[in-house]
């Protein structure tokens, strides 16, 4: 990994997320475009303004793909990579994503409704598709390799890493361009998870006794991933290496996990194993933690059967709410960042941990702990299970 770009709730870029992170400041905020349902909180993301989005067209794009365009231009700034010097055709881009363009979706929906279909934009369809993050990548930046998107719910973003990851180990593309985005805070959308009950309207609380439900959030994480001999040969300086990453189905239920967690917990022993190393070698765990009783619950007890020796966890969603298809790739950035500073960020929103939780979830302040290697887990609807282990450089 040779680059990271972020667009969060706490700001769009890299430096203003990670402190907030690493503070454990919860940017959930009561939004008024959600007046009269009955849960209000969001984490939206402040409008981007970056030269990416200074082209003719930017302005019609949905907000997910606005997004994705300024995380993955912030990800090639720091890798020092310019499209304009790069042979297109040996990289590829590979996006996660849960639900595309809903905002889009959204306006034409209602100009359908109230002044007919000859209202309906014709740039609704190339908004609302969820291959187009994808696309507008690839377009942005001349990529002509292989460019796929991925959708597993809320584990989108890590199999788009591992994903990533597979194309370039078999020799398809020399650099891939990975990024989650989401723009999912729309009326609807927050109305059918709370109808599921998995919305919280006090805030996430990711391991906590009290914890009630996620904040759903919006944004946007980009990584640059090549393979060794590329970024040698350009004397580019690594980040990290993604080592490990695995994949999993429960086969249980749609949008219940399974009640023993077997499916994640095949899916974190294998990325373990894919990683040729143990548990005992895992410095911290970044937990997919959403802040619903089942899933902490859940998550919490396969941590303790896979890691006795109980390695800092922590979970970014109490800071930064749940991103959805998009939480995989900002985790792993984050991840990346925790790794090279050596802390473990807390989890914000946690005052007292569920009893029997019984892993060592870090709350209060960011842990100064060096480690060489850490975890990081997406888990979605669907029963989808990701994870993938990232060491130093």
């Amino acid at each position: 990994m040779t680059g990271l770009g972020l667009v969060t709730a706490a700001g769009c870029d890299r430096d203003s997320t990670w402190s907030a992170v690493r503070a454990g400041r919860s940017t959930a905020a009561p939004d008024p475009l959600l007046h009269g349902l009955p849960v209000t909180l969001s984490c939206r993301v402040p409008e981007p303004d970056h030269p990416v989005l200074r082209r003719r067209g930017a302005a019609r794009l949905d907000p997910v793909d606005r997004f994705g365009l300024v995380a993955a231009a912030q990800a090639l700034e720091q890798a020092a990579l310019d499209p304009r010097e790069w042979d297109g055709s040996r990289v590829a881009v590979v996006t996660g994503g849960g639900v595309g363009g809903v905002r889009t979706q959204d306006e034409a929906l209602a100009r359908l409704g109230e002044q007919g279909p000859e209202f309906v934009s014709p740039y609704f369809l190339p908004g609302y598709l969820i291959n187009m993050t994808c696309a507008n990548i690839a377009l942005r930046f001349g990529v002509t390799g292989p460019a796929l998107a991925t959708s597993t719910a809320c584990a989108s973003g890590t199999t788009a890493l591992g994903l990533a990851r597979d194309l370039l180990a078999t020799g398809q593309c020399d650099i891939a361009l990975v990024c989650g985005a989401e723009a999912a805070v729309t009326r609807l959308m927050v109305t059918g998870f709370s109808q599921l009950g998995a919305l919280s309207d006090t805030g996430s609380r990711p391991f906590d006794a009290t914890r009630d439900g996620f904040v759903i959030a919006e944004g946007a994480g980009a990584l640059v991933l090549e393979r060794p001999g590329h970024a040698a040969a350009r004397a580019a300086r690594p980040l990290a290496r993604l080592i490990g990453h695995a994949a999993s189905t429960d086969a249980h239920h749609l949008v219940a996990p399974h009640p023993e967690g077997r499916g994640a917990e095949q899916a974190v022993r294998a990325a373990l194993a894919d990683a040729g190393v143990g548990p005992e070698d895992v410095g911290h765990v970044n937990a997919h933690g959403t802040s619903t009783r089942q899933n902490d619950a859940i998550e919490a007890a396969v941590l303790r059967r896979v890691f006795p020796d109980r390695p800092p966890v922590t979970s970014a969603k109490g800071a930064l709410g749940h991103t959805l298809g998009a939480s995989g790739a900002i985790e792993a950035a984050l991840t990346v960042l925790a790794l090279a500073e050596g802390v473990v960020p807390p989890t914000a929103g946690l005052a007292a941990t569920a009893p029997g939780t019984d892993i060592d979830v870090v709350a209060g302040t960011a842990r100064e702990h060096a480690a060489q290697v850490a975890v990081s887990n997406s888990f979605g609807f669907g029963g989808h299970n990701a994870v993938a282990v990232l060491a130093r450089p």
